[in-house]
């Protein structure tokens, strides 16, 4: 099933972890540490409490650190696409909201990843969502079945799975952070 697929199928739960695992992967270009996120993901192991989701986020907000404050450049566009995931972050808890979100949040995180990729992908990023993962560059492909892999966990074992989930996004977060490590020290 293609990633489209899983993500039109994907329950509020599963949107939330979705969006959220992409988010995570993505917290070293934000200047956060790798504990940042989970009072979220706890909220979602929890039963969802959706009263408390919005506070959470805004405390998440507040400790990483703004635009200019994380010593990124303001013109960045990987950076640009973190920080627009994180403000996207729906407070309230609604399927309709949370499908747009978990959606954006995933054509953001292969943009972030082609990005940071040195490999050229011609292709459109849909084309790859949809399935089409041919001549895919490496850093890409793997994000691509990070995200498949997140889904296909949450529609399989529900709140049971989230453990996995987030031991998925871990693991691409650790990519990342190398990423952009060798890459500062490139420029540097």
């Amino acid at each position: 099933m293609s990633l489209v697929d899983l993500i039109a199928k994907a329950d509020e739960r599963g949107l939330a972890a979705s969006g959220l695992a992409c988010l995570d992967r993505c917290v070293p270009l934000l200047g956060g540490d790798d504990e940042i996120l989970r009072p979220l993901w706890g909220n979602l192991t929890d039963g969802s409490d959706t009263a408390a989701w919005g506070e959470l986020l805004e405390q998440v907000r507040g400790k990483l650190p703004s635009a200019g404050e994380d010593g990124s450049e303001g013109g960045d566009e990987a950076v640009v696409l973190a920080r627009r995931m994180l403000g996207a972050v729906p407070a309230q808890w609604s399927a309709a909201e949370l499908r747009v979100w978990a959606d954006a949040c995933s054509v953001a995180s292969l943009q972030i990843h082609r990005l940071l990729d040195p490999a050229e992908d011609p292709s459109p990023l849909d084309s790859r969502r949809a399935g089409r993962t041919e001549g895919m560059p490496p850093l890409v492909a793997a994000e691509l079945r990070r995200q498949v892999t997140v889904l296909e966990i949450l529609a399989g074992h529900g709140a049971g799975g989230l453990r996995r989930a987030l031991e998925v996004s871990t693991e691409g977060r650790r990519v990342l952070r190398a990423v952009v490590s060798r890459r500062a020290r490139g420029r540097g």
